[in-house]
């Protein structure tokens, strides 16, 4: 008994060896909050998400059966030896976001799922030509509503039996008379059928059968019915009750609009769904957006002329040449059109360039080309350079081809729906005088008292009323952890990691289990200070629900606020994969072996600079307005570090990622960008380059490592080549690259190991038998340098490296740089695959630092510190200013007040985020916007100034 208590009150991990891990034993405290802590590479990861969650989900996995199995894929057992206590397990973490164009906000935490109830049952809908209000009528209602006329009131009962329709119509007539009528209304004007009426063939018309002319008064009622159902069946379900000198009332039997005669089918959810065919635009198929040729693109300097290559986009490059047919072509538009191709594109008339862009409008030109078979004379009827490379895409078989055309296409809303993705029908739909998706373009804050202030009849309520209270928790939610400044329409891979991460764990609140075990990576990335007790607040909510917090984070914040920490080290790699110490931060602060502990308790601590560095130049971002930002201009500083700082979702991307890097980048590297909305830069003279370093893999496919991203491996394989061994074998460098054949071993292709499918088992990769996972077969092996062969040194360690290439300074020198940005513990030939987000930044980084400076790059840098423990931090702030020492610009979007307080210079945007984002409200040194009253940063660093200085 007493053991089943024990049990309940821990997780006991015995022998956990994945990856790094040195044979842990641990007991983590259950229905507690938990942080799991070290440096990046230390095995946080691996306890929390690859022995914890993984052995969690494999016994869920265990207990289907084998046909569900099937579906599943199957889980490896963690290496551990024993896991007890061990509640069902729930992983939310950055990388599963889903990237899908259909996915938004609103689908994954499923509130759109409720918005679509609430609209097909409580929702008014309006004819989407006219925007009349539409309902379905008995006739009894319509009765009713006749009969509260004021009594003596003349009234006319019509059938609209054509509405807008061309033709004589003389069988309408026909039918009319047989049937016993006696008048009909054409176009307005009354006639007897027994007269002839004769219309115009070619001209819309609308005609009414009289059907019956009342008095309202009492006792006419039974009268009033039959005669509305004889309207009804001679008009498809319309009725028009015109009152002489007065307005005509219309009445439909089902949705649809008397005047329009368009009907609705009855509302459903699917309507309102753009992932159903019911629902979606016809155009877009839901998605909103086409990808579509851009005139900027395909001409990005447009103070060439046409015969200087104005056109680069495939096709019309060869237009420099004066015998390609494509120059033919320009040469006859020029003369027919009578403008000269030597003149720069941006000078050429408007309507001339609309003709080069859309064509000719089946005006024919002569056009004189010279082929192998002699010279001929062809007319064409140009169709316009955009149709043109339109054609050759749809046509073009490689995929290769396919991608370098859309690098010449940018995004644009769909013309049909206005990038709303939903039918005409369905957005005319209405709840509180807004449709579905004026609704999901609502912040978060601003749809919170949308809802709130919603005012609906007593009918309407009584219907909606379970909905709006789902609706209403789930937004409460997400305001709870921070999002406020989120639209539901947003696709969800435009989120960062971390808003990805915090918008799972609003859903998983909105779902209420108890008893879980939830292990989160970082939720806090991306957070301002000032929401992370918003955050801080809704985990310990999760926590006090009975479930167990598992929580892998580097925020001192969520350190102090967590029951029991696990500080995982000492170091990283090798280095790491022991428990260094366990217990409350107090007991991590004393602990002297602690990195973490030695940050915390301020033994370690990263020092303000005593000078910030004086700009050399500024660049000056003029109307900036992309996405939130209001007109502003933003002057940066060259040749120092500085951090853009601000709330989440204030504009600091927009500003930093959208038009300053894209426009710099399209200026400087020529690169194919579409910069966000803004006038201009200015003082781009100053510099050579832009570079933006962030998180993405550093390559694709397991055969990009570090040495081949950083270019050392090239200069390995040239020593190789060089030795002795080599030379008598006549092996080139060449012979050491496991990418092509000649060194490598063939029976797996240089990858070293053989994937083996197994059906409804996972694939099983296994070490290659024949090179047994050496990647190069046995000749290319046996060439070593200093004892090693090629293979022996890409399983080196960073650390080991350096020791090895000593002697040679130009090797030596690029993997010092490895070495110093923190990742030691690296081998030289790691797959890039296996390597995190903030692994792969740092690569990138010691490939800039190992390059000779011009001093004239700008370095653009979103959120590095992403993944980083305070000793990482420490490491990458001296990087960073190390780049900035060289006379380059640094440019940093940061939350991580250390990083901050060590810049030279801070651009604070906000006040908040979203629409009441998007001004600059401080600038200039950190002490100077410590001492702004408005800037929510300049508190917090006024805080850690203060913190520095007591320490």
């Amino acid at each position: 008994m007493a053991k089943h208590k024990e049990l309940q009150k821990y997780i006991k991990i015995r022998k956990a060896a994945e990856h790094n891990l040195k044979e842990i034993d641990l007991d983590v405290p259950r229905d507690e909050f938990v942080v799991f802590t070290g440096l990046s590479g230390s095995g946080k990861s691996s306890l929390a998400f690859d022995t914890i969650y993984a052995e969690g989900q494999r016994r869920y996995m265990e207990s289907l059966s084998s046909y569900a199995r099937q579906f599943l894929g199957q889980m490896e057992k963690p290496n551990v030896d024993s896991i007890e206590g061990l509640p069902p397990a729930i992983s939310i973490d950055q990388k599963s976001t889903n990237r899908n164009p259909r996915s938004t906000v609103g689908t994954v935490t499923e509130i759109y799922d409720y918005y679509r109830l609430l609209y097909a049952r409580i929702g008014i809908p309006h004819c989407p030509k006219c925007g009349k209000e539409i309902y379905a009528q008995t006739v009894d209602q319509m009765a009713d509503e006749i009969m509260e006329l004021p009594e003596g009131t003349r009234i006319q009962l019509l059938a609209p039996v054509v509405r807008g329709r061309k033709g004589q119509h003389v069988k309408v007539f026909e039918s009319a008379r047989k049937s016993g009528y006696v008048r009909v209304v054409v176009d307005g004007h009354l006639y007897e059928l027994s007269e002839e009426i004769s219309l115009e063939k070619n001209k819309k018309h609308n005609i009414e059968v009289m059907v019956d002319r009342l008095v309202v008064r009492d006792g006419i009622r039974k009268r009033l019915v039959d005669s509305i159902e004889n309207v009804l069946k001679l008009s498809d379900g319309l009725m028009i009750v015109d009152i002489p000198g007065g307005e005509q009332m219309s009445f439909s039997q089902s949705f649809s609009c008397p005047d329009c005669g368009i009907s609705i089918d009855e509302l459903e959810p699917r309507t309102f769904s753009f992932n159903n065919p019911f629902g979606a635009c016809p155009v877009c198929h839901g998605i909103g957006v086409k990808m579509e040729f851009d005139e900027a693109l395909m001409i990005p300097d447009p103070s060439l002329s046409l015969a200087e290559g104005a056109l680069v986009v495939n096709g019309w490059q060869s237009a420099k040449d004066t015998s390609s047919y494509s120059r033919c072509i320009l040469d006859a538009l020029a003369d027919s059109y009578g403008f000269d191709i030597n003149t720069p594109y941006e000078e050429l008339p408007e309507e001339i360039r609309h003709m080069l862009m859309h064509g000719t409008d089946g005006r024919v030109v002569k056009v004189k080309y010279r082929g192998q078979r002699g010279v001929g004379v062809y007319d064409v009827a140009f169709e316009g350079v955009i149709k043109n490379v339109q054609r050759r895409y749809r046509e073009c078989g490689s995929e290769r081809m396919k991608k370098e055309y859309e690098s010449f296409m940018r995004i644009t809303p769909c013309a049909e729906c206005g990038g709303k993705r939903l039918k005409s029908e369905a957005l005319a739909v209405t709840v509180g005088d807004k449709n579905i998706a004026e609704v999901t373009e609502l912040s978060i804050s601003k749809l919170m008292d949308f809802m709130q202030g919603l005012e609906l009849t007593p009918h309407q309520l009584a219907i909606g009323k379970l909905v709006l209270r789902e609706i209403k928790a789930r937004l409460q939610f997400l305001l709870d952890v921070g999002l406020e400044y989120l639209t539901l329409a947003r696709a969800t891979g435009s989120l960062s990691g971390g808003e990805a991460q915090r918008i799972r764990l609003a859903t998983q609140i909105g779902s209420g289990l108890v008893g879980v075990a939830y292990i989160l990576d970082e939720p806090s990335i991306g957070l301002h200070q000032r929401d992370n007790d918003k955050l801080i607040q809704t985990l310990k909510k999760l926590k006090d629900l009975g479930n167990t917090l598992i929580v892998v984070e580097h925020d001192e914040d969520t350190m102090y606020a967590a029951d029991y920490i696990v500080d995982i080290g000492p170091g990283a790699g090798t280095h790491g994969g022991e428990v260094v110490a366990a217990g409350s931060v107090k007991d991590i602060m004393k602990c002297k072996e602690s990195v973490t502990g030695a940050y915390l308790s301020g033994r370690i601590r990263i020092p303000v600079p005593s000078e910030r560095r004086e700009p050399t130049g500024w660049i000056t971002v003029r109307g900036a307005r992309e996405n939130n930002l209001k007109n502003i201009d933003v002057s940066f500083p060259l040749g120092v570090m500085t951090c853009v700082t601000g709330v989440s979702g204030s504009g600091k991307s927009s500003l930093v990622n959208e038009i300053l890097y894209k426009e710099l980048a399209r200026k400087l590297n020529r690169a194919r960008f579409i910069p966000g909305k803004h006038d201009c830069v200015e003082g781009l003279e100053q510099l050579d380059k832009v570079i933006n370093i962030d998180q993405s893999p550093i390559g694709r496919t397991p055969r990009s490592n570090p040495a081949t991203y950083t270019g050392v491996f090239d200069m390995i394989r040239d020593l190789f080549a060089s030795t002795q061994e080599a030379k008598a074998r006549g092996y080139k460098k060449g012979r050491f690259s496991f990418n092509v054949k000649g060194g490598r071993c063939e029976a797996c292709q240089g990858d070293g190991i053989i994937k083996i499918e197994m059906n409804f088992l996972p694939d099983i990769y296994v070490p290659c038998e024949v090179c047994d996972g050496k990647r190069y077969n046995r000749e290319t092996l046996d060439v070593k340098y200093k004892g090693k062969n090629i293979f022996e040194v890409l399983d080196m360690t960073v650390e080991e490296a350096m020791s090895f290439f000593e002697p040679i300074p130009s090797i030596y020198r690029k993997i010092k740089t490895l070495y110093d940005v923190g990742l030691s513990y690296v081998k030289l030939g790691q797959p890039s695959t296996t390597l995190s987000g903030g692994e792969a930044q740092r690569i990138k980084l010691a490939t800039e630092l190992s390059r000779r400076s011009t001093g004239k790059t700008v370095y653009v840098l979103d959120e590095p510190t992403t993944g980083l423990h305070f000793a990482d931090v420490h490491k990458l702030i001296d990087i960073l200013h190390r780049l900035a020492a060289g006379g380059n610009t640094v440019i940093v979007i940061e939350h991580n007040l250390d990083v901050i307080k060590t810049a030279d210079y801070i651009i604070d945007i906000g006040p908040e985020g979203g629409d009441r984002g998007g001004t600059v409200i401080a600038q200039g040194t950190p002490e100077e916007v410590a001492k702004m009253p408005q800037s929510y940063t300049g508190y917090y660093i006024q805080k850690m100034i203060d913190k520095d200085k007591k320490q």
